[in-house]
């Protein structure tokens, strides 16, 4: 296992370093907390309720500002990049709680996904298209209320609503909290694709740790708002079962 091992080696399309951030300016919920994402892998940050797992990825999407250190996409820092450019850049985020609009249809809810470039009618379709041809329930359903779906065709949604930007790298808080077991392994497999078959970068936070660690590269544990240990997922497992009782 390792602490610093992952910054040595490795294509880095996201990197988090000596960051220190909180909800007020003199109270960092994390403190010097790194994180590298390797292209095309799956990072997973695992740790306790309250350690600060959700709050590292809004701070690196822009929604919380660090009071110290630095957030680098693509070897460039965004620390002074508003949250609507960080998605021109590539970068995108799901939260942790559902956020389609239950009374908008299924391609209504997915084409708000492009209202960065909503005046450009025929990348609009062809975006579209390509959520279609990816999830092909949606195409089905796509004028049916987002709300009558199941929980996981609705996660299918705002995973094809946030893959209209084609991003680099997604940010996924907690994707299958709530949802039925049988639901949880169809939103795993989803994830698993986009990196296997698309060479996305993903960057999950988890509370679901048997299932997070069958779908990881690389593992970081938070403990209190700092780095507790980290390493490839299969140097770490054994380990993580004792921490863990797993």
């Amino acid at each position: 296992m390792t602490t610093n091992g992952h910054k040595r080696s490795g294509d880095f399309i996201l990197e988090v370093e000596d960051l220190y951030v909180g909800y007020y300016k003199d109270l960092n919920i994390l403190q010097g907390v790194h994180m590298y994402a390797e292209r095309g892998k799956i990072t997973t940050i695992l740790g306790a309720n309250g350690v600060g797992k959700s709050t590292l990825l809004k701070a690196i999407f822009g929604f919380l500002k660090p009071n110290r250190g630095d957030v680098r996409l693509k070897g460039q820092s965004i620390l002074g990049v508003p949250t609507h450019e960080r998605i021109r850049l590539g970068l995108a985020y799901i939260p942790q709680h559902m956020s389609i609009f239950r009374w908008m249809s299924v391609e209504e809810n997915i084409l708000l996904g492009g209202w960065t470039f909503r005046n450009d009618k025929e990348r609009l379709r062809r975006k579209l298209e390509e959520n279609f041809e990816r999830f092909p329930i949606l195409r089905e359903k796509r004028k049916q209320p987002a709300g009558e779906l199941s929980g996981g065709q609705q996660r299918m949604v705002e995973l094809a609503r946030t893959l209209m930007t084609d991003p680099d790298v997604i940010l996924v808080d907690e994707p299958t909290a709530g949802l039925a077991k049988l639901l949880k392994r169809e939103v795993y497999q989803m994830l698993r694709d986009l990196r296997d078959r698309e060479g996305k970068t993903i960057i999950l936070v988890d509370q679901e740790i048997r299932h997070a660690l069958r779908i990881a590269d690389y593992v970081y544990i938070l403990d209190l708002g700092r780095n507790k240990t980290e390493g490839p997922v299969e140097e770490i497992v054994a380990d993580l079962k004792k921490a863990f009782w797993i």
